[in-house]
């Protein structure tokens, strides 16, 4: 019997204790939703065809081909990959689906961040011949800290090397959830043609790959194998499950509605995840995922009530349409027809044009407008209530993080956590014309992507513009040329160099005589210069200078306002050392002796003398060019220590200790600033992407030669 997708809707796990009716509850018949992979996973592709298969769209979108509706921008298209999480909502089985397709690559995990914050499920997809993948682990990591619960999906069953099995047991090994698979694959790679469910214990064909299927009995030729499996399906959800283990030794055997109502709870609680499988591309295994999606993750109404905290009290408010509204801001774009604000409202209900009271600012926004979204299509509603994620137009400076609640009800939601950035650049506009409006343009950036960073440099004059890798700050970059036509300049950030005394001079005798008609200028300066000792987190590691100054002039031969002249002018000389320019540190200075003269001394003629007389003393002596270091803690896997140890030696980094801890170590090490340059890209590289690592200044050491040129040395 053929079965078409669009009249017929069935569950192919029936639970024991169905969700309320959606008819007397809608938030029972509410799923919030992320697609999370690795990248190249198929999770794009698993969502088009979800949008096709609910008739949310009439037409496949294809990846390769720039046609998929969550994938809308252009650099989205140019590069095939998901760089923004785009939310969309579908309907299934009566019940709403509102579904975010997050990025896979490891450069925007802040986007995926922001998104597990907001969903009360997730569908994690992983490829079957690759199994799980470095970045699929970071994520399944991300939601294990926002207790999301997921079911997983292996893709591509039509690839040659997919093995359903293999990629169950990498889930078992590196994700370590009890993985219950409730599918047989029917046919290997190109011969993959359907599943056998097997809690209805009934066979799936999709043999045209256009959207329907065939249900029918299991094949003879899998009956055996398939019983083997319901069987192991069983024993496993009865290790986890009371009421399962109950049954299961009274019957020895779990029916199917204790069966999916367990799997339904162990989903739920995290102490299992239902596998399934299929080929997103050929269309096979789409249905019965969203029916497990349906069946088995939550509603907003099966989620604990969202805390917040008012005042110095902590707060609770359920998914409750009657109670105070109160929403998170996850998300915010610049789009041509305007600002959006993308909200998961969690308690109470929201009206267009509506006043609301951004907590965190102490500031009353409103609500000019209400859209459900389609990735970059919306349709306005009249309101939003408890459960949605929509997009607001009317907030003019609502940030992501931001709480939006009843002025008379605030309350304080936690933010999303925001990750340190890691790589930099130094960005510059071109034309002097596009100058003020890069400044303009890079707010906006950071507005949008909170995982950006932009400062200014205080001594390089440099504006720098920070991120999660080299990925991250490409678009970004490419984005203020397209999107806001600037004409920008790109470069590796110059590096803070300093210079410090090594060995300093006695007695230096300075005189400084001018006259040139009426009254002339006269100052006569003893110096002796030395290094001054200075501990390595303290004043230069922040951008300052390492410098001390006192007289032991006696006799009144120098005033005191003179002395304090000396001492100002001595100060000016630091702005430049004799080596390559740069700011000079740890230095000592004692003025010994001096003279002045009854008409021509003057404070602007002891300063000048003063400034002259340390630059002069600063050539005589020695001098060595510093250059910033950071101490740097790395998380790395155990098998890739002696690589990455390798590569730090490479970098002229000094390693300070070693912990080996549960299947990882953790490396300290002190590198210099300008040698971490594309270090984030490099680590991935060398960790399949998962190494981590974190920094913090550390102070200044001596420099090799190249850096006493004033570059880099590397």
């Amino acid at each position: 019997m053929r079965t078409d997708f669009n009249r017929h809707r069935h569950l192919a796990t029936p639970l024991a204790n169905p969700p309320a009716n959606p008819l007397a509850n809608p938030l029972a018949a509410v799923r919030n939703l992320g697609i999370l992979a690795h990248v190249d996973a198929g999770k794009t592709t698993v969502t088009e065809r979800i949008l096709y298969l609910t008739g949310t769209t009439h037409k496949r979108g294809e990846v390769h081909d720039g046609t998929t509706v969550t994938d809308f921008g252009s650099q989205e298209r140019d590069r095939g990959i998901t760089i923004f999480a785009a939310a969309v909502s579908c309907a299934w089985d009566d019940h709403r689906i509102n579904l975010i397709d997050t990025p896979g690559h490891v450069d925007f995990s802040d986007e995926v961040e922001r998104s597990l914050r907001v969903l009360d499920g997730a569908i994690a997809v992983f490829d079957a011949v690759a199994g799980v993948e470095p970045q699929s682990e970071s994520v399944w990591r991300q939601c294990d800290r926002h207790g999301v619960p997921r079911i997983a999906f292996v893709n591509k069953m039509d690839r040659a090397g997919a093995d359903l099995d293999t990629a169950v047991e990498s889930i078992r090994e590196r994700l370590h959830p009890a993985p219950l698979v409730v599918q047989l694959p029917i046919g290997t790679e190109d011969g993959f043609t359907g599943v056998v469910d097997l809690l209805r214990m009934r066979a799936l064909v999709w043999p045209d790959g256009h959207g329907t299927y065939e249900e029918g009995p299991v094949p003879d030729a899998l009956r055996e194998e398939a019983l083997r499996r319901r069987r192991l399906l069983e024993e496993a959800v009865a290790e986890l499950h009371p009421g399962a283990l109950e049954e299961f030794c009274a019957d020895s055997a779990v029916s199917t509605p204790t069966l999916a109502a367990a799997l339904r709870e162990l989903t739920r609680g995290g102490e299992g995840v239902v596998v399934l499988c299929g080929s997103a591309y050929r269309n096979r295994g789409i249905e019965p995922l969203l029916d497990a999606a349906v069946a088995y993750l939550p509603s907003p109404l099966d989620v604990p009530a969202v805390r917040g905290t008012r005042g110095e009290a902590v707060e609770e408010r359920a998914a409750d349409p009657r109670g105070p509204f109160a929403a998170l801001v996850f998300k915010v774009t610049a789009t041509a027809t305007g600002r959006l604000t993308y909200l998961r409202v969690y308690s109470g209900t929201v009206d267009k044009g509506e006043a609301v009271l951004d907590v965190g600012a102490r500031r009353t926004e409103r609500i000019g407008r209400i859209l459900r979204v389609q990735a970059d299509r919306h349709s306005e509603v009249d309101r939003a209530v408890a459960g949605d994620i929509v997009a607001v137009v009317g907030p003019k400076a609502a940030r992501a993080g931001a709480t939006l609640c009843t002025p008379s009800a605030p309350l304080l939601l936690e933010p999303p956590t925001v990750a340190d950035p890691v790589v930099s650049v130094a960005v510059e506009a071109r034309g002097r014309a596009d100058a003020d409006r890069l400044a303009t343009a890079l707010a906006r950036l950071v507005e949008e992507d909170p995982s950006l960073t932009v400062r200014t440099d205080s001594e390089t004059g440099q504006t720098v513009l920070s991120g999660m890798g080299e990925l991250h700050l490409e678009v970004a970059v490419e984005k203020l040329r397209r999107a806001q036509g600037l004409d920008v300049a790109v470069g590796r950030p110059r590096v803070a160099y300093r210079e410090t005394v090594v060995r300093g001079v006695s007695g230096l005798v300075y005189r400084h005589v001018k006259q040139d008609g009426g009254a002339g200028q006269f100052a006569h300066v003893v110096l002796d210069t030395e290094p001054l000792e200075v501990a390595p987190d303290t004043a230069p590691a922040a951008g300052g200078t390492a410098f001390a100054f006192r007289s032991t002039v006696v006799g009144g031969r120098v005033p005191q306002e003179y002395v304090r002249a000396v001492e100002a002018g001595c100060r000016d000389a630091l702005a430049e050392g004799p080596l390559g320019g740069h700011p000079v540190t740890g230095v000592r200075v004692t003025l010994t002796d001096g003279a002045t003269h009854s008409k021509d001394s003057s404070e602007m003629a002891f300063r000048t003398a003063g400034r002259l007389a340390l630059q002069a003393a600063l050539r005589a002596g020695a001098m060595v060019v510093l250059e910033p270091v950071a101490e740097v803690t790395v998380t790395v896997p155990e098998d890739a220590v002696g690589a990455v140890l390798g590569d730090l030696a490479a970098r002229r980094g000094r390693v300070s200790g070693t912990v080996a801890r549960t299947g990882t170590a953790v490396i300290t090490a002190t590198v210099p600033l300008a040698e971490l340059f594309g270090y984030a890209t490099r680590l991935r590289s060398r960790t399949q992407g998962r190494g981590t690592f974190t920094t913090r200044p550390a102070g200044y050491a001596p420099a090799p030669d190249a850096a006493t040129a004033g570059t880099p040395s590397r």
